[in-house]
């Protein structure tokens, strides 16, 4: 038996490789199918299920291309519907992996479809189990991403959800392993744990959900403080329900090379340039009018967070040799419309006179000696939860992840101090205020990682430490 964890940093998500006697089985694959077939060729091993936990959200599955690609079928649990051929796995039933046994543990509250997968070893012995977002460590799923139709309740869902946990995984043994779909940083629950895996014993003692305390308390502490879901969630588990171009070819029009004129003609057109480089490439010169998300952070959250149209015509510009690399995290996340990249890069924009401009950068410690000459106008775009834990006193707080439906707090006649938590965040927010035509925004450079380190006044003592 062997089994691999597939980690996926951007998006904090776990897919996993089960292979035994050489039957392999993929669960919760991402877009891109090809470390998975190149996994089984490498172990001579013949891919012969996709199982799904349930229908995701925050990312794009690969399971449609991977059963393609390897005439594997696809298994969900119970009461999933698709617009393609997929297997319902019955509330218990078992799949025969070469000497191992993989069996459906349908766990409704996440989402209704949600299922928990059981492996049995070889001895018949249950040895783990992929719980999707339905336990994750330290925490359990958000109750209210499948609430549409009306039928039911963010309350409803979470009190399935308490029932699933202690009718199906809590009378599994301590030793058992926990394999989630998602760690620390993913939106779909609220306090979860930056380890990828733990015993369920270690769960017991150590999550809150799985401790004795009525359904009413649960209900209350799993529907309390969620912040709303980015707009891309609903679209992104729609495209998982119905389907989705091929990712060959989304990667093949995305990574082919555009000319300036073609960028010039591509954004008259109503394309959107996407600037994916560093915070200080960006603030040293950029296209006016581009939109600053860059690869080395939490992209494709971010595209998919503040990108509204998630048809919308995209043209990259990339460092060089990561054009593709933009591409195939664009569709991670639904945006298959990408037109190609910037070939030549921003030198390429520069001799074919597009208009350049930059972002005005002060370190904290500048910010502390300009606070003391005289009153500034800073702004925190972190989340609600960090602004309220410590912020610079008299900051404004604008979070980045609701800057398109609040209303504007910027002074145009005068500087504006942006921050966040380490300074990609901020740059983000001024490249979308630069579209709305402020030009006095100035980023704090290290954010409030550098901003603690100095004697900047802050809302609570606490956080000065």
């Amino acid at each position: 038996m062997y089994i691999e964890q597939i980690y996926t940093k951007c998006l904090a998500e776990a897919s996993y490789y089960i292979e035994s006697n050489g039957e392999a089985a993929v669960i919760d694959p991402l877009r891109e199918t090809q470390p998975y077939l190149d996994l089984a060729e490498e172990r001579g091993a013949k891919i012969k299920y996709v199982f799904e936990t349930h229908f995701h959200a925050d990312f794009v599955s690969g399971h449609i291309d991977l059963a393609r690609t390897s005439n594997a079928k696809i298994v969900f649990g119970p009461l999933a519907n698709t617009s393609y051929q997929i297997y319902n796995a019955k509330d218990g039933e078992q799949f025969d992996l070469g000497s191992i046994q993989i069996v459906a543990m349908h766990t409704p509250g996440h989402t209704k479809e949600s299922t928990v997968w059981l492996l049995k070893d070889e001895n018949g012995r249950d040895h783990c189990i992929f719980t999707g977002d339905t336990l994750f460590i330290g925490d359990v799923g958000r109750p209210d991403l499948s609430q549409k139709d009306g039928t039911m309740t963010s309350e409803d869902m979470a009190a399935m959800l308490y029932d699933s946990l202690r009718t199906k995984i809590m009378p599994l043994a301590d030793e058992v392993m926990v394999y989630p779909a998602h760690g620390a940083g993913s939106a779909c629950g609220k306090s979860m744990s930056k380890e990828t895996f733990a015993t369920l014993g270690h769960q017991k003692i150590h999550n809150y959900a799985l401790q004795d305390i009525s359904k009413e308390q649960f209900v209350k502490e799993l529907t309390t403080g969620i912040l709303p879901a980015p707009q891309y969630f609903a679209k992104n588990a729609t495209l998982n329900k119905s389907g989705y171009d091929p990712i060959e070819e989304v990667l093949q029009r995305g990574t082919k090379g555009l000319s300036p004129e073609e960028v010039r003609n591509f954004i008259k057109e109503g394309a959107l340039l996407l600037d994916v480089r560093k915070p200080d490439d960006f603030a040293l010169g950029h296209a006016k009018g581009s939109l600053f998300i860059g690869l080395d952070g939490s992209f494709a959250v971010w595209v998919g967070t503040l990108i509204e149209n998630l048809n919308q015509g995209i043209i990259v510009l990339a460092p060089e040799g990561r054009e593709k690399e933009a591409t195939k995290r664009l569709a991670r996340v639904g945006y298959d419309n990408c037109l190609g990249y910037v070939d030549g890069g921003l030198a390429a924009l520069v001799d074919a006179d597009f208009e350049i401009g930059n972002v005005s950068e002060v370190s904290a410690k500048e910010l502390e000696m300009q606070m003391e000459a005289s009153d500034l106008s800073i702004v925190d775009v972190r989340k609600p939860g960090e602004y309220d834990s410590c912020s610079i006193t008299g900051a404004q707080h604008y979070a980045l992840d609701f800057i398109h439906n609040q209303e504007e707090v910027i002074n145009a006649e005068t500087d504006t101090f942006v921050h966040c938590a380490g300074g990609y965040r901020s740059m983000i927010a001024i490249s979308i205020l630069k579209k709305r035509g402020y030009d006095k925004l100035v980023n704090v450079k290290g954010g409030m990682s550098a901003i603690k380190q100095t004697t900047i006044p802050l809302s609570e003592m606490a956080c000065s430490m």
